[in-house]
């Protein structure tokens, strides 16, 4: 079912009611005004808007959807605009900018939550978490812009999702409005509530097609007494998966990071981002950052790391370590990791793909899906790097050297059907952090459950029966009208 598109007499008659509720100033319509909320940040994807409104708070959030929905006109929810999928690409309508939706309404240490607007940047999400002695472990790369609303609507992972999980695990309760602009005010701060459906778990991950976050309440947790992080030489992916068991096997939850990189991925990063200096002696077949926290007084992770190391060492498990002597080195271990996608970048035209398979088949992935796609183009570089302790690999593929970038770029659907085919062989799934969005829906249609996939057209037809939330974006048209 497509979204109605606006005659010009409704259009000015909505855009008279959207100034009424919020106000002219926060109604931006001026193109140049209007024009970064159109483009997502990887630039693959532009829209169109007839307007972008940025409500102050819940009630009028509920305002604009209202209105929206009585005029028939689509509208889309946008966080900061830092989403890899376009999933927050407007395709006519209104954009609902919640960046005003910013303030962190309560904080209980006791209770050990944060409540806070969908609006709040990540990192300050985390400032308020650590203002008050506790630690909000959601992260990653684009914390300093992105939103915490748009990390629940993609059900983002990160860094950290080894020791604390995807942001469903983090979240507690939520506040919604409802495709007809009611609002469903699930904000309890409660570890135990079987009182019917988990209503939450509809909306997490939705990527803004059933309803619009405006606030959440989310898990704390002890700040750890102290960290400890390590670079190391490995022989292969097969070395990295059995480092990684033993070192679980040793350190139970405080291995809270392991950081898979391939040869390549170290070889871009210390070509192009500045200041980054090679860790190790000699070359290595495979790299990892791991990362150990510890809550417990009296025992220091440094130090933990370090006696766990020397054993694996003994074991044969890695071939040469550099352990952070403190933050300064254990920022500078990390730039290496974190470092990689702007790296690839720099690198010329990369085919991305965020996947994810059974942990115990990441190295056969790698090796298959790398043999292949350099099969099918020689000179390819596959980058196969990321989450390797929670199965979720970034693999990307780098265009030959020399070749031209758009010329590469046009192969995108060649070499999904390479790597999406292992890894759905594999039981893996084609969408692992980054979510659906527009890029990847004609690919749920191909390789997703046809049960799976009626359940959530029934979702929402339900919930959203006359498709004005973000529609066009995660679920797949039923065959019967694709055309």
């Amino acid at each position: 079912m497509s979204p109605p598109s606006a005659t010009p007499g409704t259009a000015d008659a909505l855009l008279d009611a959207l100034r009424g509720a919020v106000g002219a100033r926060h109604v931006l319509t001026d193109h140049d005004l209007v024009a970064p909320y159109l483009v997502e940040s990887r630039r693959l994807f532009a829209g169109s808007a007839l307007a972008v409104v940025r409500p102050g708070s819940t009630a009028e959030v509920a305002r604009i959807v209202r209105l929206c929905a009585q005029a028939g006109i689509p509208f889309v929810a946008l966080g900061g605009n830092t989403g890899l999928t376009g999933g927050g690409i407007p395709q006519g309508g209104v954009v609902i900018a919640l960046e005003r939706l910013n303030r962190v309404r309560a904080v209980d240490p006791v209770g050990a939550t944060l409540t806070v607007e969908a609006g709040a940047i990540l990192a300050e999400v985390q400032e308020a978490a650590e203002a008050a002695g506790m630690l909000f472990p959601l992260t990653y790369a684009s914390r300093d812009s992105a939103r915490i609303g748009g990390g629940i609507a993609t059900n983002a992972g990160g860094l950290n999702v080894l020791a604390y999980g995807n942001a469903r695990d983090l979240v507690l309760g939520l506040e919604v409005v409802l495709a007809d602009g009611r609002v469903w005010n699930g904000l309890k701060a409660l570890r135990k509530d079987n009182a019917g459906y988990d209503l939450k778990h509809l909306f997490i991950g939705s990527e803004g097609t059933l309803g619009i976050v405006t606030a959440a309440v989310l898990r704390l947790f002890p700040k750890p007494r102290s960290t400890g992080v390590a670079f190391l030489g490995l022989a292969s992916a097969r070395a990295a998966l059995d480092l990684f068991v033993f070192l679980r096997d040793r350190a139970d939850r405080d291995l809270t990071a392991f950081e898979y990189l391939p040869p390549f991925a170290l070889e871009i990063v210390l070509r192009h981002a500045a200041g980054t200096v090679r860790p190790l002696t000699g070359e290595h077949g495979a790299y990892a950052l791991i990362e150990f926290s510890s809550c417990r007084p009296g025992i220091e992770a440094r130090h933990e790391l370090e006696a766990v190391l020397a054993e694996a060492l003994a074991r044969s498990l890695i071939e040469d370590a550099a352990l952070g002597a403190g933050p300064a080195q254990d920022s500078a271990l990390w730039r290496l990791r974190e470092a990689v996608p702007e790296a690839q970048t720099r690198e010329g035209g990369s085919i991305k793909h965020d996947v994810s398979v059974p942990l115990g088949l990441l190295p056969e992935f790698l090796e298959r899906a790398g043999a292949a796609c350099v099969a099918a183009m020689p000179g390819l570089r596959p980058c196969g790097f990321g989450h390797f302790g929670d199965g979720n690999i970034h693999f990307n593929l780098s265009q030959p050297v020399g070749m031209d970038r758009e010329a590469f770029l046009a192969h995108w659907e060649r070499f999904n059907r390479i790597v999406h085919d292992i890894v759905t062989e594999l039981g893996g799934s084609i969408a692992a952090e980054h979510g659906v969005g527009l890029i990847k829906r004609a690919e749920l249609a191909r390789y997703g459950d046809p049960v799976a996939l009626d359940l959530m057209r029934t979702l929402k037809a339900s919930l959203d029966p006359l498709n004005l939330l973000n529609p066009g974006k995660v679920v797949p048209p039923a065959p019967d009208d694709a055309a």
